[in-house]
């Protein structure tokens, strides 16, 4: 009987030392602490100055850190000064003032954030720090023009000394800056990423834009660059444009091919389409978010403001936005797929702006500002379907069709969002409000499981990142 026990025992020990060995060897056993507290990320938003919201030039810049958690709730890190102004170039209202996607952004890696100082006209570059604390990498530089308003970034293209490449929008030139909305004519620009961080101006890299871009983006390969514009065929646009989208072609020395090599709209000036409410006429294309996924298929985000004679926007005039798709060919052309996929029906989904995948590239998410909601749309090789227009739902301005006051007094103003990295979580920042509403993925629909609020403007706020 002793030997028996004597016998288990050794045996016991014997499978714990095996156990233990193999552990050390093949580095298998790995201890993972999902405790809420312990950061699995971050998410990064900005403050575009203060919350004034009279004239250009703005208050100070900051970027606000929050440690993301398992959960997906966050926590605040504080504040980073930007060292540059934010801007407002929409009219004062305090909803979405740069009228953009990518505000800020980030490298694929994680290694640095990239904002821009919309009222000092510069861009300021970031290292993120293992703590997801920011630290200012360089001097903000500046951009040439007037009110930068969106970035991109890719590690695609690269020259000795560097880690990648980054173009920045500018909204307007000087010579067009008092024209408003409907005149702008912008630029865009390029700058070296530097190992430490730092940002290089790339000489002789800027190119003039006949429209008032609104997103800017690199393709997954690195060989094009592409804007939208909010502007394109407004009649009052001296240029005369209605490219919805341009297309310049990146050499492997960054610079832009000196004209587009593409442009394409969904919808032309003058065209006579009978609306379901009967109004003659399908409101230009404003496009502002969009993303360029796959074999190159740029999915773009429309918001229906101009009107189809190319008059300015009139709020009562809005009509429900739209996504259209395309692919950019070995030319640099670009086919369409699926155009005009609204977002809504009877005016109940208005401003198309802003949009992100899924982790798995089959659905992703359009956020309409002032119905303050997130509508989820299907993507197969560049088709794109509506699934759910409320897929979630805040507190927008539906019905406040005829008054812009009341419209903007109720509603959250959902504009920027990003999914997390792990692709569980969704971040949407309400414009109106200063929070940021935390939303768990499943599949295709959205559950609501939190709100962070009393660190950002109420207003005037523009730019979201998670990781």
């Amino acid at each position: 009987m002793k030997n028996y026990k004597f016998n288990l025992l050794l045996l016991f020990v014997l499978t714990l030392t095996i156990v233990s060995c193999n552990n050390d060897d093949d580095n298998t056993s790995v201890t993972i602490d999902d405790s809420p507290n312990v950061a699995v990320g971050a998410v990064y938003a900005m403050t575009n100055g203060n919350g004034q919201i009279a004239g250009n030039v703005q208050g100070a810049n900051t970027i606000i850190a929050y440690s993301r958690d398992v959960n997906g709730g966050l926590t605040p890190i504080g504040g980073f000064a930007t060292g540059g102004s934010g801007g407002d170039f929409d009219g004062g209202e305090g909803l979405d003032p740069l009228i953009s996607a990518y505000a800020l952004t980030k490298t694929d890696d994680n290694a640095n954030l990239l904002a821009v100082n919309a009222g000092s006209n510069t861009i300021t570059a970031f290292n993120i720090n293992e703590d997801y604390s920011l630290t200012v990498a360089g001097t903000p530089q500046p951009t040439g023009a007037i009110g930068p308003n969106s970035i991109a970034t890719t590690a695609a293209v690269t020259v000795d000394g560097t880690r990648g490449l980054v173009y920045v929008s500018n909204i307007t030139r000087p010579e067009f800056l008092a024209g408003g909305e409907p005149m702008h004519q912008g630029t865009v620009t390029g700058y070296w990423l530097l190992e430490d961080g730092s940002l290089q101006p790339i000489a002789n890299s800027t190119r003039d834009l006949g429209i008032r871009p609104s997103a800017v983006q690199i393709s997954p390969d690195g060989q094009w660059l592409v804007v939208t514009a909010i502007n394109s065929g407004a009649s009052a646009l001296g240029s005369g444009s209605e490219d919805e989208l341009t297309v310049f072609n990146i050499s492997p020395n960054g610079l832009l091919s000196e004209t587009p090599w593409g442009t394409a709209t969904s919808t032309l000036r003058g065209n006579t389409e009978v609306q379901a409410d009967g109004v003659i006429g399908r409101n230009l294309p404003s496009a502002i978010g969009f993303q360029i996924v796959g074999n190159n298929y740029v999915v773009v985000t429309e918001a229906r403001e101009f009107q189809y004679d190319g008059a300015p926007p009139a709020f009562p005039a809005l009509q429900d936005g739209s996504v259209s798709t395309w692919q950019i060919e070995a030319n640099g052309t670009l086919t369409p797929i699926t155009l005009d996929v609204r977002s809504g029906e009877g005016n109940t989904g208005r401003t198309a702006c802003w949009l992100d995948f899924t982790a798995d590239g089959n659905t992703f998410f359009v956020s309409n500002a002032i119905e303050a909601g997130l509508a989820s749309y299907s993507f197969n090789n560049g088709s794109v379907a509506l699934i759910d227009q409320v897929a979630a739902q805040g507190t927008g301005a539906t019905g406040n069709t005829t008054d812009p006051a009341a419209a903007f007094g109720t509603t959250e103003g959902w504009i920027d969002m990003w999914i997390s990295d792990d692709g569980q979580f969704l971040y949407q920042l309400y414009g109106l409000e200063g929070t940021i509403g935390i939303y768990r993925i499943n599949g295709t629909s959205l559950e609501l499981v939190g709100e962070e609020s009393n660190n950002l403007p109420d207003t005037n706020t523009q730019g979201i990142v998670a990781i």
